[in-house]
C-alpha cells in the first residue's frame, strides 16, 4: 500500500457495505441488506469473516463494554444485542408500527457509553426517519424526528458535539450535546453538498470530520471550523462508511442501486492519511457515572 493511494482490502464485494469500525481485534463492518456482521482478517487478500447473520437488515454495531464478542446493533426496526454466539436479544423495536416500512441505518456509541441509531423508510420517504438514543439501562428513546436518511452520528472526543448527516438532504448538521442528559441542542449547518450525499462519518484526533460522499467516489475531511481540508478519491462510485485505525483510513462501498457495477464497487479500501483516529467507543450497559 502506497501512502495516499487507496488499496483494496479483502476479496469481498458488498451489496451495501457500511458501519465499519476499528476495534481491539481489528476491523468490523456490516453488509446492511444481507444482515451480516463481518470482520476483516489480518490477511488483506483473504475473504471477510462472518461473525453473525441476522434475518433483518443490520445497520451498524458497537462493542458492549466488558462483554467480549457481544455487540449492540441498529437492526431491523430497532435495537438489539448480538451475543458471542450470534443470538439476538431485542431491547426495543420502535419502528414496528410506523406508517411506512422502516429500517434502522447507521449508528455509533458516544464517549459516555450511550448508543445512537438512526432510522429511515425503505423508500426514503421525506421526514420519516428518526434518531434514537439507547441509555445505559437499555431504554431506547427517540431524540430527533423529521429526518430522511440519517447517517453517522459521529462525536468529538469529549462527546459534547455530535455530527449527523441527512444524506437525502445533502447536509451535515452539528449538534451540541448535554453530557449529563444526552440531549442534543439546537444544531447549526456544518456542511452542505451540491453533488453527492454525505454518508458514514468519523472524527479524528485533531477534531476534524471525515465523511464518505456517496455517488462521487470521494472522501472529504473537514476541519472543525467547517473548512474543507482535503478530498481523497476512491475507485468506487458509492463510498458509504469509513473509520480510522491508527492513521489508516478504511472506506466501505456499495454495489446496491448501480445498474452496471464496476469491478471495485462494493470493495473495502484503505490508505494512510497521516492523522490518527479516536478510539472506538463501546456501549456501557448499567453505567451510572
Amino acid at each position: 500500500m502506497t501512502a495516499g493511494t487507496p488499496a483494496v482490502c479483502w476479496q469481498d464485494r458488498l451489496g451495501l457495505g457500511e458501519g465499519i469500525r476499528a476495534v481491539d481485534d481489528g476491523i468490523v463492518l456490516v453488509d446492511i441488506l444481507t444482515g451480516r456482521l463481518l470482520a476483516g482478517p489480518a490477511d488483506r487478500s483473504a475473504p471477510l469473516t462472518q461473525l453473525a447473520r441476522l434475518s433483518v437488515p443490520l445497520g451498524a454495531v458497537s462493542p458492549v463494554h466488558a462483554r467480549p464478542g457481544t455487540w449492540i446493533a441498529a437492526a431491523g426496526t430497532g435495537v438489539c444485542l448480538i451475543t458471542a454466539h450470534g443470538r439476538t436479544e431485542w431491547l426495543a423495536r420502535p419502528e414496528d408500527r410506523a406508517a411506512t416500512a422502516m429500517r434502522m441505518n447507521d449508528a455509533t456509541a458516544d464517549p459516555y457509553g450511550r448508543f445512537w441509531a438512526g432510522s429511515m423508510a425503505y423508500d426514503a420517504e421525506d421526514g420519516a426517519g428518526s434518531l434514537y438514543r439507547v441509555d445505559h439501562e437499555g431504554t431506547v428513546i427517540r431524540v430527533l424526528d423529521g429526518l430522511t436518511v440519517p447517517n453517522g452520528p459521529a462525536f468529538c472526543a469529549d462527546g459534547t458535539v455530535m455530527y449527523l448527516a441527512d444524506s437525502a438532504k445533502g447536509i451535515i448538521r452539528r449538534y451540541p450535546v448535554d453530557p449529563d442528559t444526552g440531549l442534543p441542542g439546537t444544531p447549526d449547518t456544518f456542511a452542505t453538498f451540491d453533488r453527492g450525499s454525505p454518508d458514514g462519518m468519523t472524527v479524528d484526533a485533531e477534531g476534524a470530520l471525515w465523511t464518505a460522499v456517496w455517488g462521487t467516489g470521494t472522501v472529504h475531511r473537514y476541519r472543525a471550523d467547517g473548512t474543507l481540508d482535503r478530498q481523497i478519491r476512491i475507485p468506487a462510485t458509492q463510498p458509504a462508511g469509513l473509520c480510522l485505525d491508527g492513521d489508516s483510513l478504511y472506506v466501505t462501498s456499495a454495489r446496491h442501486g448501480l445498474a452496471a457495477p464496476g469491478p471495485l464497487d462494493g470493495a473495502v479500501f484503505t490508505t494512510r492519511v497521516g492523522v490518527r483516529g479516536l478510539p472506538t467507543c463501546a456501549y456501557h450497559p448499567g453505567r451510572t457515572e
